[in-house]
């Protein structure tokens, strides 16, 4: 095999793809597996698995990724304290770290999923009366304008898998503050070329970076599309407002698809899709430079699962993590490591499309070789097979399987 620095198509994916049929086995007993210390002492983690009660019954016909799901749901309540969120252990047990929007974004969706929205509606009420600011901003250092429209997306999700009783009456100021600041950020874009600038992601934010990104301004459409729904099902505004915002949205889906198809290349063999408007190196692949890496691990799945995309321009994106170096094993490739707390939104847009296959060798290949063997604890960061941790555990790596496994479930 090529050294896995110059590989640029997923070696696992090829050869399992040339079988008539593929199982969680052969992708399983592929390599050695990650090797490393739990989190948790796991005699607490099979208490809080003996306590789950879902719906529906946990069943996906794979008893590795049911044990993987119901693992995932057990480290909700162990991460955090008491209602309070914690992103992971060690460095990631720092408070600095506990308003980072995906903690709560992707507890939420996991727990509704399967049916426990009373713990859902608990949490999310604590985060919104936490950690959204006076302004409508979110207490973080360096909040993405992405995760504005993910918390919005995350209360419409609740509201509809989990109804308004006992968090939304008293949640319902604090929101309109978060919607009333990214509506605020919109009307000024909308004055320029019509994209909002701002922080694509933390680890960019604390390096002052900002930029008119596609990921963000998809996930501002979408969770605002998807409020108006609720709104008008629950009457919350007049409708000369839902009609404000409305027109608004339409303008940013036209202007951020518009802007797209006149940046990336015409050539479907050219596989570098620039995530911003703001001109950027283009790579040699796509692990080669920071945002080359950071448009393939975060802002890449964040497009796709905002569903601003037609098909040709999604599947574009999916091409380009297939054959320009992004993954391993199905895995979410950095040059020397692996990094998939943001996977699920790759799975979801994989899905979304109907590519079968892929969602399964990525889902089969994250808890095979990104879980640690036995106690299936999930590390931010692993190197590559076989594996060992490079970054400590959290939570939303936890939850990858838990929230794609529900795609899946059979009951």
């Amino acid at each position: 095999m090529d050294r896995i620095e110059n590989l640029l198509i997923d070696p696992l994916r090829e050869e399992i793809l040339k079988k008539e049929r593929f199982t969680f086995e052969d992708i399983f007993n592929k390599f050695p597996h990650l090797k490393g210390e739990p989190a948790f002492d796991p005699k607490l983690i099979e208490s809080n698995i003996e306590r789950l009660k879902t719906n529906p019954e946990i069943d996906t016909g794979i008893p590795y990724l049911d044990k993987a799901i119901k693992i995932g749901l057990a480290h909700i309540d162990a991460t955090f304290q008491g209602d309070h969120p914690k992103y992971g252990i060690k460095r990631y047990a720092e408070t600095r770290h506990d308003g980072f929007p995906p903690i709560i974004i992707s507890t939420i969706d996991a727990l509704t999923l399967w049916g426990l929205n009373e713990r859902a509606k608990k949490l999310f009420y604590y985060w919104v009366k936490n950690f959204i600011d006076r302004d409508g901003t979110i207490k973080y250092y360096a909040p993405s304008i992405s995760e504005y429209g993910q918390i919005i997306y995350t209360a419409y999700l609740l509201i509809k898998r989990g109804g308004t009783d006992g968090w939304f009456k008293d949640c319902l100021f604090d929101l309109n503050r978060l919607i009333n600041y990214i509506l605020s950020l919109l009307e000024i874009a909308q004055k320029d070329s019509g994209l909002i600038s701002g922080i694509p992601e933390a680890d960019e934010g604390e390096r002052k970076e900002q930029g008119k990104y596609f990921h963000n301004n998809g996930w501002v459409f979408k969770g605002l599309f998807y409020w108006i729904e609720i709104s008008k099902e629950l009457i919350l505004y007049p409708e000369k407002f839902i009609s404000y915002i409305k027109e608004r949205i339409i303008k940013l889906k036209k202007d951020t698809l518009d802007a797209i198809k006149k940046i990336w290349p015409k050539d479907n063999s050219d596989y570098w899709l620039p995530p911003k408007i703001e001109k950027c190196e283009k790579p040699s692949y796509l692990t080669e430079t920071f945002i080359s890496s950071y448009t393939n691990y975060r802002y890449y799945g964040e497009l796709l699962s905002s569903e601003i995309l037609p098909k040709d321009l999604a599947n574009k994106v999916i091409e380009s993590r297939l054959n320009f170096g992004g993954q391993f094993c199905g895995m979410t490739r950095f040059l020397d490591r692996l990094d998939d707390w943001p996977l699920t939104d790759y799975l979801y847009g994989l899905w979304k499309l109907g590519r079968k296959n892929d969602f399964l060798i990525s889902l089969f290949g994250h808890i095979s070789y990104h879980q640690a063997e036995g106690h299936l604890t999930a590390y931010e960061q692993v190197s590559f097979p076989p594996g060992k941790e490079v970054a400590p555990y959290c939570l939303p790596c936890q939850l990858v399987a838990t929230r794609a496994g529900r795609l899946i479930n059979r009951r």
